[in-house]
C-alpha cells in the first residue's frame, strides 16, 4: 500500500475493481479488517450510509481518530475480531476482508512482524495473548515443522524446526531470521528472503488467521441481508484457497440424485460475481508493487436461508485446531 496526500496513509489494493463491482454503494456496510481505514474511507464516500469498522489491533483505531469524526456517526469504530462480525452487524448491506497483516503492522519494527527490521518477536494482531516468541519457544518440534510447513509451505520446515529447538530461546526477529538464513542459506538477488515464509506461517499460527477466516466467512453469511455483497482480498494461495473453496460450496446448488433428476435444486447462499480471482492490473501494479500477490473475490448473498457448514474439503492445514503454545 502505498501514500497519498489527501486521503487515508494507505491505499488499499484492488479498490477500483471492488467499487465497479458492487457500486451503487449505499446502506451499512462492515468492514472486518479496518487497518488504516482505507476502505472505510473509499465506501463511506462512495455512498454508504453506515459503516462499522472492526479490528483488533487497538493502534488501527487509535490512529483513525483523527478523522473519523469527519463522518459523524456515520461511521462506528468496534476493537474485535471480524470471526465474531455479525454480533457487530446485521442485515448488512455489505461486508468487506482484507486479509494479512497491514502495512502499518508490517513497517513497525516494536510489532515483530518483520525479519527485515529487528524488534521483538512478537506478531501479534491483538496485541495480548501468546506470542510468536512463546511458540518458537515452548512447543514441540513436531508442531514447530508443521506449522512452518502447514502454514508457510516451508519445503525445509524439518530442518529450521531442529535448529530452532537447538539454539532457543529466541525473543528478537533477527535472531530468528538469521537462524533460518543460515539454515537455508542467503537468498540470491531477486528471490525472496530466507524467512519469508517461516514468518509467514508463524504469524498465521499465533493470530489463528486461517480459524478467524472460517469463522468470519460463516459470520458474514449470517449477517449479510439479500443482495448483499462479501468482498474478500487474500494475499496467498493458502488464504485464496479457503474462501476459493468456501464460496464454491456456498453457492452450488444440490443437484439431487442422477436416479431422481426431477428433484429441485436447493439455492445456494451467495452468488458468485466472478468465477475466477480478480487480481490487480497494470495501473495498480505500476502504483503499488505491494499489490502483486492480492486475488479479489465477491459473491452476492442470495435469500436462502444459511445453514450449518461442513468446513471438510476446504483444505485446511491439518494443525488448524491445535493447540500450539
Amino acid at each position: 500500500m502505498t501514500a497519498t496526500p489527501t486521503q487515508a496513509p494507505h491505499v488499499p489494493v484492488l479498490l477500483r475493481p471492488i467499487l465497479a463491482a458492487v457500486s451503487p454503494v449505499s446502506g451499512t456496510w462492515l468492514d472486518g479488517t479496518f487497518g488504516a481505514g482505507g476502505y472505510a474511507r473509499a465506501l463511506l464516500d462512495a455512498g454508504a450510509e453506515r459503516l462499522i469498522g472492526i479490528d483488533r489491533d487497538p493502534l488501527a483505531l487509535e490512529m483513525a481518530a483523527p478523522w473519523a469524526s469527519d463522518y459523524g456517526d456515520r461511521l462506528e469504530l468496534v476493537r474485535g475480531n471480524f470471526a465474531d462480525l455479525d454480533s457487530y452487524g446485521t442485515d448488512l448491506d455489505g461486508v468487506v476482508l482484507d486479509l494479512g497483516v497491514s502495512s502499518m503492522q508490517l513497517d513497525r519494527a516494536d510489532r515483530g512482524f518483520s525479519f527485515i527490521q529487528d524488534g521483538p518477536l512478537d506478531m501479534r494482531m491483538s496485541q495480548s495473548g501468546p506470542s510468536a516468541a512463546d511458540l518458537v519457544n515452548n512447543a514441540d518440534e513436531a508442531v514447530i515443522a508443521d506449522v512452518l510447513f502447514q502454514y508457510g509451505e516451508e519445503r525445509q520446515s524439518r530442518r529450521i524446526a531442529r535448529a530452532i529447538v537447538a539454539d532457543r530461546p529466541f525473543h528478537r526477529t533477527l535472531e530468528l531470521a538469521g537462524l533460518i538464513e543460515r539454515v537455508l542459506g542467503r537468498s540470491k538477488p531477486g528471490q525472496s528472503h530466507a524467512a519469508t515464509r517461516s514468518f509467514q506461517a508463524l504469524r498465521i499460527a499465533v493470530n489463528d488467521e486461517f480459524g478467524a477466516l472460517i469463522s468470519g466467512l460463516e459470520a458474514a453469511e449470517r449477517a449479510l441481508k439479500t443482495g448483499g455483497k462479501l468482498v474478500v482480498v487474500t494475499f496467498h494461495s493458502l488464504e485464496d484457497r479457503i474462501v476459493k473453496r468456501f464460496l464454491q460450496a456456498r453457492a452450488a446448488s444440490t443437484q439431487g440424485s442422477r436416479y431422481a433428476p426431477e428433484t429441485p435444486a436447493e439455492p445456494g447462499q451467495f452468488r458468485l460475481l466472478s468465477r475466477k480471482a480478480i487480481g490487480p492490473d497494470e495501473r495498480e501494479l505500476a502504483e503499488n508493487p505491494r499489490a502483486r500477490s492480492a486475488k479479489l473475490r465477491i459473491a452476492e448473498r442470495t435469500d436462502a436461508p444459511s445453514t450449518p457448514f461442513s468446513r471438510r474439503g476446504l483444505g485446511l492445514p491439518r494443525i488448524t485446531e491445535m493447540k500450539l503454545i
